[in-house]
């Protein structure tokens, strides 16, 4: 399993990250907790954690300095910073640390467990950019998991069907005709998914499976998949996999 520290001052929002996601169910483990990047820093150097979950502005020592601070000492844990909406800039300094993703506050549902998901694929592929490795990324995601709540098993039916349309849960839930709150906290029981996080991961999985194919361009796949936009969803699959879909198109040719 992957060791994870969470560093973040508040304590209410430490105890929450740590206590209501599944940790286990992403193949990781809380391995410790600290108020501050002075603590935060020392922890990850006697722990060698895998992961590290910061908040950005703290006392004492604030992430982007804790990150500094390790990199320079040859940490190689992947980072996930948590910022205000306000203190973005400041957070953005944190990207040229090699930060592998950003996560707003207050966060969103499945928010930090899709960004661990890709943090996950990039390390079990040995996807840092240092190591020049070129084979195709792999998407940690299986669709075919059979569920116990008919409910579940509906809306994956469902959702398997009609990902090429612009579905919401709210969609699925008048289908199924239950309500939304429902549907959500069943669905995240039994998948460890939000809806818009599976659906997501469900359309990026199809996406792969149509890019193998060198002949089919981009834009078709974001049509075929459920995006209109096609900017949006390159940056949605490279987010998930690590490069760009162009690029993963390029690999799977080599």
């Amino acid at each position: 399993m992957y060791k994870v520290i969470v560093v973040e001052d508040e304590t209410m929002v430490r105890r929450g990250i740590i206590l209501t996601i599944n940790w286990a169910a992403l193949d990781c483990v809380i391995a410790g907790e600290a108020a501050n990047g002075e603590e935060g820093a020392s922890l990850a150097e006697r722990l060698s954690p895998d992961i590290i979950v910061t908040d950005v502005k703290m006392p004492r020592m604030d992430g982007v300095e804790m990150i500094t601070k390790l990199r320079k000492e040859g940490c190689r844990a992947k980072f996930i910073i948590l910022t205000a909406y306000g203190d973005f800039k400041y957070a953005q300094s944190a990207l040229r640390l090699g930060v592998s993703d950003y996560l707003l506050k207050p966060l969103k549902d499945g928010d930090l467990e899709q960004a661990i998901l890709h943090i996950r694929s990039q390390i079990e592929q040995g996807k840092e950019k240092e190591a020049g490795d070129v084979s195709a990324p792999v998407l940690l995601f299986n669709a075919d998991k059979k569920s116990k709540n008919k409910y579940v098993a509906e809306a994956i039916r469902y959702i398997r069907m009609h990902y090429k349309e612009n579905i919401t849960i709210s969609t699925v839930a008048e289908y199924l005709e239950i309500s939304e709150g429902y549907l959500s906290r069943v669905l995240k029981k039994e998948t460890d998914y939000t809806f818009t996080s599976y659906l997501t991961f469900y359309r990026m999985q199809v996406a792969m499976s149509l890019l193998k194919d060198c002949r089919v361009k981009v834009y078709e796949v974001a049509d075929q998949v459920g995006y209109s936009d096609t900017a949006y969803f390159s940056a949605q699959f490279k987010k998930l996999l690590g490069v760009s879909p162009s690029e993963y198109q390029e690999r799977c040719g080599k």
